[in-house]
């Protein structure tokens, strides 16, 4: 499936707002593949260094929701042995133009399909809220070699920014799906403690790219093509006016990548 939609973050505790078992969320989850192109330029990557944390002394390791691969080339900058599992091939296809060369799998989190006890370490970035946890879960255990490691990690847009802030609204941000972590990751007794990572940094892009991150959203994607032209327009004139980007070539765009990481027994 695509990389989840990121979020703005503002530190709250929003309850989840996504079921991964409902039918329309499967849809929405699938439809990242009618714009991976778009997608694979929008979207930011991961810091290495956050990358780093998350897989600790793995050295084979599955990208699992993989989509264009933004996680994917952080792991293979610091020279792992990665695996890409995808439900939608045509993101898949875009993590081949990206990422050339990393084995790439057709696969479900509630089905991987890779041998038992194969990987030192499963990560998930943007993607934990597409899976269903009671299914996904035991798979990722099976998989994973004993001390293996499971690492999520989220981007979130810092809406402390006021601009971003009001991007978010036309954008009909909902909640922050790394804030809600521990609502609605369930590892349960098969892995142990889970510890947390925070690195804030910053992504500067063109005008151009911004909008085509608001291109690359779900709700966008899915939205009737009238509401779609109304949300680009509202940002438009928001980045025409707003007197904190207004004439900017580039835009700062601020971010916390929120990383999550356990073990298995």
């Amino acid at each position: 499936m695509g990389e989840a939609d990121e979020q703005g973050h503002a530190g709250g505790r929003a309850a989840p707002v996504i079921d991964p078992g409902d039918p329309a969320t499967r849809a929405v989850a699938r439809s990242f593949g009618t714009v991976a192109s778009v997608y694979g330029a929008a979207r930011p990557g991961y810091p290495v260094e956050a990358v780093a944390w998350l897989v600790e002394d793995a050295r084979r390791v599955l990208d699992l929701g993989a989509g264009t691969g933004k996680l994917t080339e952080a792991l293979v900058q610091l020279d792992l042995d990665v695996v890409a599992v995808d439900p939608v091939e045509e993101m898949l296809d875009e993590l081949e133009v990206r990422v050339p060369g990393v084995p790439r799998i057709l696969g479900t989190a509630e089905d991987i399909p890779v041998e038992d006890a194969s990987v030192d370490a499963v990560v998930a970035g943007q993607a934990w809220h597409w899976f269903q946890p009671e299914r996904a879960v035991p798979e990722i255990a099976r998989v994973l070699r004993p001390g293996g490691t499971l690492g999520l990690v989220w981007n979130s847009r810092d809406t402390s920014a006021d601009w971003l802030r009001e991007a978010g609204a036309i954008m009909h941000e909902r909640h922050d799906a790394s804030a809600t972590f521990e609502s609605y990751v369930r590892v349960g007794r098969r892995f142990g403690p889970i510890e947390e990572h925070r690195v804030e940094w910053v992504e500067r892009m063109t005008r151009a790219r911004f909008l085509d991150l608001v291109r690359s959203r779900s709700h966008w994607i899915t939205a009737p093509p009238d509401e779609q032209r109304a949300v680009v327009a509202a940002i438009e004139t928001l980045l025409d006016t707003h007197p904190d980007v207004a004439g900017a070539d580039e835009l700062a765009v601020p971010y916390v990548t929120r990383c999550f990481r356990t073990r298995r027994p």
